[in-house]
């Protein structure tokens, strides 16, 4: 199966987040074909859960997986530390209050 290119999946997820009115932004743009991607969801309250997307070698499924989470000081440093070893991360930033950001949505993990 072929797979999506970093570029093309961001800007899916945007289009799916802006369809649920959930605003997200790119915060750090990567390398359009190979980049890895994490997500900040941040919930207006000075929290942030920070969320990678994690390979398993037995079922060879793709999910999110939380990388960090608490005060939004300490995601932030969390997503400095991640992009000073690898500048081609994509960095999207998604805000809502109620927690939502649909990465457990079908679609998603691919």
């Amino acid at each position: 199966m072929a797979r999506l290119t970093a570029d093309f999946w961001v800007h899916a997820y945007l289009a799916r987040l802006r369809l649920a009115d959930i605003p997200a932004f790119v915060v750090a743009r990567g390398d359009a074909t190979a980049g890895a991607v994490i997500v900040k969801q941040a919930t207006l309250d000075g929290m942030a859960t920070l969320y990678q997307r994690s390979f398993d070698l037995m079922t060879g499924d793709r999910r999110w997986v939380v990388l960090a989470e608490g005060a939004e000081a300490e995601v932030d440093a969390t997503i400095e530390r991640q992009r000073r070893s690898d500048p081609d991360l994509w960095v999207i930033e998604v805000e809502d209050r109620a927690g939502r950001h649909l990465l457990d949505e079908p679609g998603l993990s691919d």
